[in-house]
């Protein structure tokens, strides 16, 4: 009896564990409309985080493309796009990556650190982070 108490606490420590992570999937709000724009997925490579549009949720966005970036992104279909590169953890934040805006081309230094355990709080900037712009996105629940 006490391995399997022991057996079912280990697990919900596990899943605990997990819940307060920022890697998964994210759903991202629009700012003015509050609207749900797209969901991203956070992964982890090579010690670094990065975040790929998975889904586009408005029906008339599906087709988008990055008409306004630069470089290897011009024109690529926005689904699919790595949005977020190479932050590193920095005590509960991760930092020094940059994020792109497909809806103006713009890349920009960012942070992220989890809000709560399903929000995630995100700082676009450009030079220090009191020149920017925070989102809020939700964690999307399988």
């Amino acid at each position: 009896m006490k391995n399997w108490m022991l057996t079912i606490g280990v697990f919900f420590c596990v899943l605990s564990m997990q819940a307060q992570s920022v890697i998964g999937k994210w759903k991202t709000i629009d700012d003015e409309t509050g609207e749900a724009k797209s969901v991203v997925e956070i992964y982890e490579k090579s010690g670094k985080l990065y975040g790929k549009v998975v889904e586009i949720l408005r029906d008339s966005h599906k087709k988008d493309v990055c008409s306004s970036c630069d470089g290897a992104e011009k024109n690529k279909p926005i689904l699919g796009m790595v949005i977020i590169n190479g932050l590193k953890k920095d005590g509960s934040e991760y930092n020094g990556g940059t994020i792109l805006d497909p809806t103006n081309g713009k890349k920009y230094k960012c942070y992220i650190t989890l809000d709560s355990a399903d929000k995630l709080k995100l700082r676009g900037y450009i030079g220090i982070s009191i020149m920017g712009r925070t989102q809020y996105w939700a964690r999307v629940k399988n």
